[in-house]
């Protein structure tokens, strides 16, 4: 099986001028860890279906602040824990709630203004559904259209599983602080992906230590360029 990085194209290459500008509700804060003596947040962690309207702390988790007491931190991330799915990791920053903003122009299929976040029209979402993909959870956004036949956007769900080699990492940087699961390291020049970490069930899936760098399998990939799917990019990555 080959595995491939999913990432947009140069703005010049771009065929549909879509364009959005929006922010989800709550966020678990940014964290001061006292192992490692990091002050992090990550923006690539969401959780677009969940609801955290009844959490007791909900109001507080509409701001964003850096948390220095680490066991408040914990206790935060608790309360959210069973909202969310098992495989979840709720790391600093996680943000949960639908894309909340205003959106215009026209849009490709599948649309990746950020790396770490996939778009898809309905319709197309529906297409790959049908093609039997594995991992395509489709989520509702609030963008508002100020225009006529305005597209239905979605946001993917994608699932973190699987990690970068050791072998690709910098000397001693392969493992996350024991205690806030950071990574000290920037994307690999050179990816290099950990076959025995790489899950069997998912067809799209995002590294655990790398969270936002999205991986497709050849046969995403394949259906992709099959559908005349634009607007997308393809890294082919190794596997050891």
């Amino acid at each position: 099986m080959r595995f491939y990085e999913l990432g947009s194209v140069p703005a010049d290459r771009m065929r549909y001028p879509g364009e959005y500008k929006a922010e989800r509700k709550w966020h678990l804060p940014g964290v001061h860890c006292p192992t490692c003596d990091c002050s992090w947040a990550g923006i690539s962690e969401a959780y677009p279906d969940v609801d955290l309207s009844g959490v007791p702390e909900a109001k507080q988790l509409e701001k964003t602040w850096l948390e220095e007491d680490f066991e408040k931190f914990e206790r935060l991330r608790a309360m959210v824990r069973p909202l969310v799915p098992s495989w979840a990791m709720l790391s600093p920053g996680t943000s949960f709630g639908p894309l909340v903003g205003s959106a215009h122009g026209r849009f490709a299929q599948l649309y990746m203004l950020y790396s770490w976040r996939v778009l898809i029209q309905r319709e197309a979402l529906e297409q790959l559904q049908a093609e039997g993909l594995r991992g395509l959870k489709g989520c509702r956004t609030q963008l508002r259209f100020r225009q006529r036949n305005a597209p239905e956007l979605m946001e993917l769900e994608v699932e973190p599983h699987g990690l970068f080699h050791s072998d690709c990492l910098p000397p001693g940087k392969s493992e996350p602080c024991t205690t806030c699961w950071g990574n000290d390291f920037d994307i690999p020049e050179q990816p290099l992906l950990d076959k025995a970490s790489l899950p069997e069930h998912l067809d799209i899936f995002q590294l655990r230590n790398c969270l936002g760098f999205i991986v497709i399998t050849e046969r995403f990939a394949d259906t992709l360029n099959r559908l005349g799917f634009e607007e997308f990019s393809l890294r082919e990555l190794p596997v050891r």
